[in-house]
Protein backbone atom coordinates (compact mmCIF):
# COMPACT_ATOMS: atom_id res chain seq x y z
CA UNK A 1 0.00 0.00 0.00
CA UNK A 2 2.88 2.32 0.85
CA UNK A 3 4.45 1.92 -2.60
CA UNK A 4 1.14 2.78 -4.30
CA UNK A 5 0.70 5.93 -2.20
CA UNK A 6 4.32 6.91 -2.88
CA UNK A 7 3.78 6.48 -6.62
CA UNK A 8 0.61 8.60 -6.48
CA UNK A 9 2.46 11.32 -4.59
CA UNK A 10 5.38 11.41 -7.04
CA UNK A 11 3.37 11.24 -10.27
CA UNK A 12 0.54 13.56 -9.24
CA UNK A 13 -2.87 13.79 -10.84
CA UNK A 14 -2.90 12.42 -14.36
CA UNK A 15 -5.85 13.65 -16.37
CA UNK A 16 -6.52 15.69 -19.43
CA UNK A 17 -7.14 19.42 -19.09
CA UNK A 18 -10.74 20.65 -19.20
CA UNK A 19 -12.02 21.85 -22.59
CA UNK A 20 -11.71 25.54 -23.39
CA UNK A 21 -14.87 27.63 -23.32
CA UNK A 22 -16.51 28.03 -26.73
CA UNK A 23 -18.23 31.39 -27.03
CA UNK A 24 -20.35 30.12 -29.94
CA UNK A 25 -22.01 27.68 -27.55
CA UNK A 26 -22.63 30.25 -24.83
CA UNK A 27 -26.31 30.99 -24.49
CA UNK A 28 -27.84 33.30 -21.96
CA UNK A 29 -30.35 31.73 -19.63
CA UNK A 30 -32.90 34.48 -20.23
CA UNK A 31 -32.71 34.12 -24.03
CA UNK A 32 -33.10 30.36 -23.78
CA UNK A 33 -35.98 30.69 -21.32
CA UNK A 34 -37.71 33.11 -23.69
CA UNK A 35 -37.33 30.72 -26.64
CA UNK A 36 -38.64 27.76 -24.62
CA UNK A 37 -41.53 29.76 -23.14
CA UNK A 38 -42.44 31.06 -26.58
CA UNK A 39 -42.63 27.51 -27.97
CA UNK A 40 -44.12 25.60 -25.05
CA UNK A 41 -45.20 28.02 -22.33
CA UNK A 42 -43.06 26.25 -19.69
CA UNK A 43 -39.72 24.46 -19.30
CA UNK A 44 -38.73 21.94 -21.96
CA UNK A 45 -39.54 18.31 -21.12
CA UNK A 46 -37.71 15.57 -23.04
CA UNK A 47 -38.63 11.90 -23.39
CA UNK A 48 -35.69 9.72 -24.37
CA UNK A 49 -36.45 6.67 -26.51
CA UNK A 50 -33.86 3.96 -27.11
CA UNK A 51 -34.95 2.40 -30.38
CA UNK A 52 -32.23 -0.26 -30.46
CA UNK A 53 -28.90 1.45 -29.78
CA UNK A 54 -25.66 0.08 -28.36
CA UNK A 55 -25.99 2.49 -25.36
CA UNK A 56 -23.04 4.64 -26.42
CA UNK A 57 -25.35 7.60 -27.09
CA UNK A 58 -27.13 7.03 -23.79
CA UNK A 59 -23.84 7.44 -21.92
CA UNK A 60 -23.29 10.78 -23.64
CA UNK A 61 -26.87 11.88 -22.89
CA UNK A 62 -26.28 11.05 -19.21
CA UNK A 63 -23.08 13.08 -19.36
CA UNK A 64 -25.01 16.06 -20.78
CA UNK A 65 -27.22 15.85 -17.69
CA UNK A 66 -24.25 15.68 -15.30
CA UNK A 67 -22.90 18.65 -13.38
CA UNK A 68 -20.18 19.51 -15.93
CA UNK A 69 -22.63 20.24 -18.77
CA UNK A 70 -25.75 20.80 -16.58
CA UNK A 71 -28.55 20.44 -19.11
CA UNK A 72 -31.10 20.70 -16.33
CA UNK A 73 -29.60 24.01 -15.28
CA UNK A 74 -30.83 25.39 -18.60
CA UNK A 75 -34.41 24.50 -17.69
CA UNK A 76 -34.42 21.30 -19.75
CA UNK A 77 -35.53 18.14 -17.95
CA UNK A 78 -36.23 14.51 -18.79
CA UNK A 79 -39.65 12.96 -18.13
CA UNK A 80 -40.85 9.36 -17.92
CA UNK A 81 -43.98 9.69 -20.05
CA UNK A 82 -44.36 10.91 -23.63
CA UNK A 83 -47.64 12.52 -22.55
CA UNK A 84 -45.62 15.01 -20.49
CA UNK A 85 -42.93 15.57 -23.13
CA UNK A 86 -42.31 18.36 -25.62
CA UNK A 87 -39.41 16.65 -27.36
CA UNK A 88 -38.43 13.09 -28.22
CA UNK A 89 -34.72 12.29 -28.10
CA UNK A 90 -34.33 9.07 -30.12
CA UNK A 91 -31.16 6.96 -30.20
CA UNK A 92 -30.20 3.94 -32.25
CA UNK A 93 -31.38 2.42 -35.49
CA UNK A 94 -35.07 1.63 -35.16
CA UNK A 95 -35.36 -2.13 -34.81
CA UNK A 96 -38.43 -3.73 -36.42
CA UNK A 97 -39.75 -4.61 -32.96
CA UNK A 98 -39.44 -0.98 -31.79
CA UNK A 99 -41.05 0.67 -34.82
CA UNK A 100 -44.60 0.37 -33.48
CA UNK A 101 -43.56 1.48 -29.99
CA UNK A 102 -41.73 4.51 -31.41
CA UNK A 103 -44.74 5.47 -33.53
CA UNK A 104 -47.04 5.15 -30.49
CA UNK A 105 -44.67 7.25 -28.40
CA UNK A 106 -44.63 9.91 -31.13
CA UNK A 107 -48.43 9.88 -31.33
CA UNK A 108 -48.74 10.13 -27.53
CA UNK A 109 -46.53 13.23 -27.39
CA UNK A 110 -48.71 16.35 -27.45
CA UNK A 111 -48.34 18.99 -30.15
CA UNK A 112 -46.21 21.00 -30.71
CA UNK A 113 -43.56 18.30 -30.52
CA UNK A 114 -39.95 18.12 -31.58
CA UNK A 115 -37.90 15.07 -32.53
CA UNK A 116 -34.11 14.91 -32.32
CA UNK A 117 -32.31 11.84 -33.72
CA UNK A 118 -29.05 11.17 -31.87
CA UNK A 119 -25.98 9.39 -33.23
CA UNK A 120 -25.07 7.96 -36.61
CA UNK A 121 -27.51 5.10 -36.13
CA UNK A 122 -30.41 7.47 -35.49
CA UNK A 123 -29.41 9.77 -38.37
CA UNK A 124 -28.62 7.27 -41.14
CA UNK A 125 -28.91 3.76 -39.72
CA UNK A 126 -25.20 3.59 -38.88
CA UNK A 127 -23.46 0.28 -39.43
CA UNK A 128 -26.80 -1.52 -39.20
CA UNK A 129 -28.59 0.28 -42.04
CA UNK A 130 -31.88 -1.19 -43.19
CA UNK A 131 -32.31 -4.94 -43.01
CA UNK A 132 -34.73 -7.66 -42.01
CA UNK A 133 -34.23 -6.64 -38.36
CA UNK A 134 -33.81 -2.87 -38.68
CA UNK A 135 -35.90 -0.05 -40.14
CA UNK A 136 -32.73 2.05 -40.25
CA UNK A 137 -32.79 5.75 -39.41
CA UNK A 138 -35.42 7.32 -37.18
CA UNK A 139 -36.85 9.42 -40.03
CA UNK A 140 -38.00 6.19 -41.72
CA UNK A 141 -40.53 5.78 -38.88
CA UNK A 142 -41.34 9.29 -37.57
CA UNK A 143 -40.57 12.85 -38.76
CA UNK A 144 -37.26 14.23 -37.44
CA UNK A 145 -36.58 17.93 -36.80
CA UNK A 146 -32.85 17.76 -36.02
CA UNK A 147 -30.25 15.02 -36.54
CA UNK A 148 -27.09 14.96 -34.40
CA UNK A 149 -24.43 12.78 -36.09
CA UNK A 150 -21.55 11.08 -34.30
CA UNK A 151 -20.74 7.67 -32.93
CA UNK A 152 -21.48 8.63 -30.21
CA UNK A 153 -21.89 12.41 -30.41
CA UNK A 154 -20.29 14.48 -27.67
CA UNK A 155 -22.52 15.94 -24.95
CA UNK A 156 -21.92 19.40 -26.39
CA UNK A 157 -23.20 18.22 -29.80
CA UNK A 158 -26.29 16.74 -28.15
CA UNK A 159 -26.94 20.02 -26.36
CA UNK A 160 -26.45 21.91 -29.63
CA UNK A 161 -28.99 19.63 -31.31
CA UNK A 162 -31.54 20.24 -28.56
CA UNK A 163 -31.00 24.00 -28.68
CA UNK A 164 -31.17 23.99 -32.50
CA UNK A 165 -34.51 22.19 -32.38
CA UNK A 166 -35.85 24.81 -29.96
CA UNK A 167 -34.62 27.70 -32.12
CA UNK A 168 -35.98 26.36 -35.42
CA UNK A 169 -39.32 27.65 -36.63
CA UNK A 170 -42.19 25.21 -36.13
CA UNK A 171 -43.37 23.10 -39.06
Amino acid sequence: MYTLLKQIATVGIVSEPPPEADEALRVTRSRLDDAILKQFGRSLAIRHVDAGSCNGCELEIHMAQAAHYNLEGLGIRFVASPRHADMLLVTGPVSRHMAVALRRTYDATPDPKLVVAIGDCGCCGGIFGESYASCGRVSNVIPVDVAVPGCPPAPVAIMQGILTAIARPRR
